[in-house]
This record gives structure tokens, C-alpha cells and sequence, in this order.
């Protein structure tokens, strides 16, 4: 059987920068990740599910307010009523102000920024489609 995948692709806006520089605190990383693996149970089992554990999170590069990136999830394994889920986000673009105040431009690499791992939980009279 193949599960589901879910994409999120966006632009990281000088509202999200939390440190000095533009720096974006890996908490806005884990924002989207919850994001994800909520889609990822809704398409799976109709239902929001609730996310219940990292059992990892790797923080690989730093993001910057101005910087676009593609987030990405898929259902790896399915229990019962868990659902273990791996994620990661690429920085794909960003702002380019050593040319100018407006230049932006994007990467011909995109950088792995951050990579996880959790698991959300649907309860089985929340379960609405068949598996």
C-alpha cells in the first residue's frame, strides 16, 4: 500500500525572523512539520489526528527571513492508531542583498535545513476511512 505524502512550499517573511540578522528559530521549522503531518492524517484516516512525539529532529542549516523553502512529509509506517511520519525541509531560494535590497534569486542546490521524524495518533472511532 502506498501512503500518503504532503508538500508545503513558502517564503519565509521578516515576521518569522526571531534572532539578530533575520535569524528564523528552528521552532518556525517544527510549525510547518506539524502542519504537515496533520495533512498527512487527514488524507490518511479523515481526521486531525493529534501529534504525539519526535523521536528525532536534526536543525542542518540555518534559515533567514526572506528564504523560500519546500517542506515535505510522507507516512512511513502505520500502527493501529499511530502513524510515523519522516519530514524534511530544503531551503530552495532566499533574498540576495548583497546585490541589491530587493534581488532574490533561487538555489541551483536546494540545502537540507532540517530532517525529523514523528508520530501522530488517531484514535480508531476517529478513523473514518478504511485501511
Amino acid at each position: 500500500m502506498e501512503f500518503p505524502t504532503a508538500y508545503i512550499r513558502l517564503r519565509l517573511g521578516a515576521e518569522d525572523a526571531h534572532y539578530g540578522g533575520g535569524l528564523v528559530a528552528g521552532a518556525k521549522q517544527l510549525e510547518i512539520i506539524g502542519d504537515l503531518i496533520t495533512e498527512l492524517a487527514m488524507r490518511y484516516d479523515g481526521d486531525e489526528g493529534l501529534f504525539r512525539a519526535y523521536s528525532s529532529v536534526e536543525f542542518l542549516h540555518p534559515l533567514y527571513a526572506g528564504d523560500w523553502i519546500e517542506a515535505r512529509g510522507r507516512i512511513v509506517s502505520v500502527g493501529n492508531t499511530s502513524r510515523t511520519c519522516e519530514f524534511e525541509i530544503w531551503k530552495v531560494g532566499g533574498a540576495r542583498p548583497d546585490i541589491s535590497d530587493s534581488a532574490a534569486e533561487f538555489l541551483d542546490e536546494p540545502i537540507l535545513t532540517c530532517r525529523a521524524v514523528g508520530t501522530t495518533v488517531v484514535p480508531k472511532d476517529r478513523q473514518r476511512f478504511p485501511h
